[in-house]
């Protein structure tokens, strides 16, 4: 394989601080980078989001795309993005985060290989945050056994 893995995804919002704030306070992201793209230009803001991974976020005046919302495929070609949980705790951690902010119902799904959990950030965008599943097909005893209960 000729790639490691996605660089960046570039997203838009009505509101780079609330997003900024959601990253930080829900996956302990960091800001890279605030301000003009370029001279004149939309604010932009990186988001590290994994050692090698960024949301590129673009605040600009007067677009309203941050406020379209549609069912899952029928969003064009992007349709969500997926996160990558370090570990089986993290991914608890990050679980407890979101219920909290009540940015997510809390189910798991077991897809084999991955467990899965659906959120949506502070401006409706659909996303996932995924682990490795420690017993594809057994429910993991430890800590995080009581996501499927």
């Amino acid at each position: 394989m000729l790639t490691s893995g996605l660089d960046h995804v570039a997203v838009i919002t009505n509101d780079s601080d609330r997003l900024q704030s959601f990253y930080i306070d829900m996956f302990g992201a960091t800001v890279e980078s605030d301000g003009e793209e370029f001279p004149g230009g939309p604010r932009m803001t990186v988001i590290n989001i994994g050692p090698a991974t960024e949301l590129n976020v673009f605040e600009i005046d007067g677009n309203q795309q941050a406020d379209h919302q549609t069912p899952m495929f029928g969003r064009g070609r992007l349709d969500h993005i997926g996160l990558h949980a370090a570990n089986l705790d993290d991914f608890d951690q990050i679980r407890t985060r979101l219920m909290a902010s009540g940015a997510t119902d809390g189910i798991v799904t077991d897809f084999g290989r991955k467990l899965s959990l659906f959120f949506r950030d502070p401006d409706q965008m659909e996303c996932e945050v995924l682990v490795a599943n420690p017993e594809p097909g057994r429910v993991p005893i430890g800590s995080a056994s009581h996501l499927y209960q």
